[in-house]
């Protein structure tokens, strides 16, 4: 049964991630009179398909994918194989630059709504040390209670849930930081590096915080915009510890992965604790996607969003489109990595499901 259940979340999750960023590119694009051939949401074969209009909206067989096919991109024609003047080469250079972002744009605007509906069912904790425990990385630097932690390493705090981000990433780097805090309205800087703490099992400033945030105003809205930008470092502190090296197969996940080790474990210790705690849990899960989803396809990189990104801004730039046969030759290299890449995730994801 909890499998069962663990599907259902996985299912909706995915789902309402892919649809949101493929809604993204079809409804820009329909705003811009580019012909959408065909909006699908999952992979693999048809379950159930209807053609409205001069559309086609598919339902297909496995929930970790989608997609908004234009015709005329990537050599999709329409029925008499010709290009119409709905075509996507045929629209304005703009009116394509503003369809392909908007699929990771719609990602952050649901990230950001999901983020507003966290923020009014969670407790808000702003940075403050409102205790800093004995012998720790803290207490060492000069750290005293009721100090407010301002920045980390150059780049402003404002969620409590921060300073974690920060020692998570040291574990892999293992560099020391460099804090600035506030104490009485005077600002000091130290540099400090996190302790390892036996008793909690990880690497920690040794602060900790009891004082709740009572929203008051627009804070809804400042405090969604903090849990949608402590998501978005998450994403690029990632892909940097990656690009590095710091970061091995088993700290990547694909969907069977996150099913299995993110959305099954989290259900697991939640249940018990009521459908209120579930939801935040798989809300937050939500967020993480869907933020996460928006940044990789900004990467400038052949057969995402930012690599056709690219493409149209070296047009605006010459004042004529790259040729499309060679424009496709790249991206369809892009696609055959992604796919060998994809092969890679998920037999990576099953040898860590199964503890290999």
């Amino acid at each position: 049964m909890n499998g069962f259940v663990t599907l259902i979340w996985f299912i909706i999750i995915f789902s309402v991630v892919v649809v949101s960023h493929e809604f993204g590119h079809f409804i820009i694009a329909r705003m811009n009179g580019i012909h959408v051939v065909e909006f699908s949401v999952g992979m693999g074969p048809n379950i159930f398909s209807v053609t409205r209009g001069d559309t086609k909206y598919s339902l297909k067989l496995f929930p970790i994918g989608g997609a908004c096919m234009f015709e005329g991109e990537d050599g999709v024609a329409n029925e008499d194989g010709e290009l119409s003047s709905g075509a996507f080469p045929n629209a304005p250079v703009w009116g394509r630059i503003a369809t392909v972002f908007a699929g990771p744009f719609f990602n952050f605007i649901l990230g950001f709504l999901i983020a507003f509906i966290m923020v009014n069912m969670i407790v808000i904790r702003d940075p403050v040390a409102t205790e800093v425990l004995p012998d720790s990385a803290a207490a060492e630097a000069g750290l005293k209670d009721g100090d407010r932690i301002i920045s980390i390493n150059g780049e402003k705090v404002n969620l409590y849930e921060e300073i974690s981000l920060y020692t998570a990433v040291y574990e892999y780097d293992m560099k020391p930081f460099t804090l600035e805090y506030s104490r009485k309205g005077e600002h000091i800087s130290t540099a400090l590096t996190p302790k390892y703490m036996p008793e909690y099992g990880r690497y920690m400033l040794g602060i900790s915080n009891s004082d709740f945030v009572e929203l008051k105003g627009f804070d809804n809205f400042k405090y969604s915009y903090y849990e949608m930008r402590y998501n978005f470092k998450m994403v690029y502190k990632s892909i940097g510890l990656l690009i590095r090296g710091r970061i091995g197969r088993k700290d990547v996940a694909g969907p069977v992965g996150i099913a299995v080790n993110v959305v099954g474990k989290t259900y697991e210790e939640t249940k018990d604790l009521g459908w209120r705690n579930v939801l935040v849990n798989m809300l937050n899960i939500l967020l993480m996607l869907t933020v996460n989803l928006g940044v990789l396809n900004l990467l400038p990189l052949p057969a995402l969003d930012g690599g056709r990104l690219l493409f149209l801004l070296i047009e605006v730039v010459r004042g004529k489109p790259i040729p499309q046969e060679k424009e496709g030759m790249i991206h369809f290299a892009g696609l055959v990595f992604f796919l060998c890449l994809a092969v890679f995730v998920f037999f990576n994801d099953i040898t860590n499901v199964m503890g290999l």
